[in-house]
């Protein structure tokens, strides 16, 4: 005999029992995790004729390993499958059965349209089509009510006791039973994309928020993912800072060609100063052609190995970095690459040799281009080019020659580059190129994420008060500063854990206020909105998880444990909804993961908020009599709770433990 749990297809948990181990099923499941029992019950169930059944549902066997279920189907597949009998049963295409999300929420909770569908094929009226099927569903354990509305919906509601066994298993899950990749791949995201010498400013904002949410997210789903800042760190900006220094400080042994000793540990510069001599080089270099040309040849010979030259690069790039990285950490995003242009400079010559040895490239009016137009193009797209006339490299070329090194050193599945819209068509141009050229293999997935503007309440690019461009550090300061007054009007925190939790609450402000928008979609920055803890914002979403800690806090020190504690079936809307909602987790993190929609996972946990929100103010949670009824109430807030805190964390920010 082998003792094991009993589910059925839908999931609802029945007593434990001894089943004999005669079973074929039995014995195959106990390799399986739940979701992969879903999948292949029915393919086993006629080849193990003696399998029990009750009702018109598959009785199912589940080991416990290690005490969790790793994954769990998601609940719209779970579903699904139950209609996909019901329709087969009937003697109708189960390809019908696809359930959605009611868009009747007053009247159901989900929805199958697929006797409309049917109509035509099997010439019948969607009605009785509909009529059938949900005969076939009357002792569902899933369903707590299955209605035939003309011309043919079938109207769904969830059984209470389903929805809460599926919570609980979500609650003992790894990752809240989210199903991973069956081939996890390699996934490299560009992101961020900073020129080093120069400050931070709000256009690097969404780059780099986004970017890290794609990360996190694709990590979640159990890819190995690389995020690769790609720095711009090669072009003439640098010979203008070497010029503009030559010019203030020329006894400085770099520039002088005869030392041959060794160059300074220490930079000649500071942050503060380097930032400074970028803008007046370049400023300076527009009004004097005699000064930019001294920068473009200080860039060739830069390029070239200049020893000097490349000294001063190493400064740059140690001074910038080091600055660079504190202030991504204010923002809570990490890259594992700090990789720039300059890393890609050894291959552009292989690759071009290539390039011109297999016929790709030609000569168009001294430049080196690649072809990329399609026969199904609608609109002209130019050739993508190499080498200008003078033989000087470009970003396409840059561009091409990282992805030459991506795939030595990777051999990534998937590039996904998160940048503004307005480069598409650069990159379209490089993706061609790259799969034209076999520089990336034809199965390599070639991803372009482009983010729309950052604007102010004018509809113009974010400004300082000035009119001037805001750098990212004084965004974050003055985000920071009105959250702390908000929180100090409020006193229910002392000063320094004040300043502590409004960094916290202020980068959920900014996170929250930009990924709650569809990256391709400009938008408004309204800093009065994004830090108010009403509405559609970071800090409420944060506000609703202090209050839900709260509570779970007072009643363990009443007394109570939220160890092994089991949700219940839901005794009003409220708490129905409340449940529906949390249990939504997995079909949104599918969702999100496919379409690469961070603001998908905003629209959730919002909706979420709010439903937990009308649930505490309908409910006495900890004054409930009932122990059981109370210790329900505790389990469906603390998976809340969780749920929240994970798609927060993919968001890339935390809650704090008080406001």
């Amino acid at each position: 005999m082998v003792s094991a749990g009993g589910f059925s297809v839908c999931g609802r948990a029945r007593p434990r029992r001894e089943i004999p181990v005669k079973y074929p099923l039995a014995g195959y499941l106990l390799n399986y995790t739940f979701c992969d029992m879903v999948l292949q019950v029915e393919k086993r169930r006629k080849s193990c004729g003696n399998l029990p059944s009750a009702g018109n549902h598959v009785i199912l066997t589940f080991i416990r390993i290690k005490g969790v279920w790793n994954k769990l189907k998601t609940l719209l597949e779970m579903i699904t499958a139950e209609m996909r009998d019901a329709f087969q049963k009937a003697g109708y295409d189960e390809e019908l059965a696809k359930v959605t999300l009611s868009n009747r929420p007053d009247l159901c909770e989900y929805q199958c349209n697929g006797a409309m569908a049917g109509a035509k094929k099997y010439k019948k009226a969607p009605f009785m089509i509909a009529e059938e099927v949900a005969g076939n569903l009357k002792n569902s354990e899933c369903f707590e009510t299955v209605e035939v509305v003309k011309p043919g919906f079938i109207n769904l509601k969830l059984a209470p006791a389903f929805a809460a066994d599926y919570l609980n298993r979500m609650a003992l899950a790894e990752k809240l039973g989210a199903e991973e990749e069956k081939e996890p791949k390699t996934i490299m995201i560009d992101y961020g994309g900073p020129n080093v010498a120069k400050p931070l400013h709000v256009g690097h904002l969404r780059s780099a928020i986004i970017g890290e949410s794609v990360k996190r997210i694709a990590r979640f789903k159990g890819n190995r993912v690389i995020g690769d800042i790609h720095l711009g760190d090669w072009g003439y900006q640098m010979g203008l800072i070497i010029t503009e220094l030559k010019k203030r400080k020329p006894e400085l042994p770099y520039f002088d060609e005869n030392f041959e000793g060794e160059y300074p540990e220490e930079a000649p510069f500071t942050i503060g100063e380097l930032e400074e001599i970028y803008p007046t080089a370049s400023a300076y270099a527009k009004e004097h052609e005699d000064y930019r040309e001294e920068a473009l040849h200080a860039t060739y010979l830069l390029q070239n190995g200049h020893r000097g030259y490349r000294a001063i690069w190493d400064h740059i790039m140690n001074v910038s970095v080091t600055d660079l990285k504190k202030n991504y950490k204010k923002l809570n995003v990490e890259f594992d690459l700090w990789k720039g242009e300059a890393d890609a400079q050894k291959y552009i010559p292989d690759m071009v040799q290539m390039l011109k040895d297999k016929g790709f490239a030609r000569y168009d009016e001294g430049a080196l281009v690649v072809d990329v137009q399609e026969e199904s193009d609608n609109k002209e797209v130019p050739p993508c080019m190499i080498l200008k006339s003078d033989g000087a490299a470009l970003y396409d070329t840059t561009d091409l020659a990282t992805l030459v090194q991506r795939e030595e050193d990777y051999h990534p599945d998937e590039v996904i580059y998160v940048v503004d819209k307005r480069q598409e068509l650069h990159f379209i141009q490089v993706f061609r190129c790259a799969k034209k050229t076999g520089i990336v293999p034809q199965e390599t997935e070639l991803k372009f994420l482009g983010f729309g503007t950052m604007n102010g309440k004018d509809g113009k690019p974010f400004k300082t008060r000035e009119g001037g461009v805001m750098r990212l550090e004084n965004l974050i300061r003055e985000i920071d500063e009105e959250m702390y007054k908000k929180i100090m009007d409020n006193r229910t925190v002392g000063e320094e854990e004040a300043k502590r939790t409004a960094e916290i609450v202020g980068l959920a402000a900014i996170k929250y206020g930009d990924l709650s928008n569809q990256a391709s979609k400009d938008y408004i920055f309204d800093v009065d909105r994004f830090t108010s803890f009403e509405g559609n914002t970071g800090p409420y979403i944060l506000y609703t998880i202090v209050r839900i800690k709260s509570i779970l806090n007072k009643y363990q020190e009443s007394g109570g444990s939220l160890e092994g504690l089991q949700v219940l079936p839901a005794k009003d809307e409220y708490e129905k909804a409340l449940m529906l909602q949390t249990l939504r987790f997995n079909d949104v993190m599918n969702t999100v993961y496919e379409e690469i929609a961070p603001h998908k996972i905003c629209a959730y946990i919002y909706e979420l908020a709010n439903e937990f929100n009308k649930f505490y103010h309908e409910t006495k949670i900890l004054s409930e009599g009932d122990g059981e009824r109370k210790a329900g109430y505790i389990a469906l807030l603390a998976l809340t709770k969780r749920v929240l805190e994970t798609c927060i964390d993919l968001l890339g920010f935390e809650a704090p433990e008080r406001m």
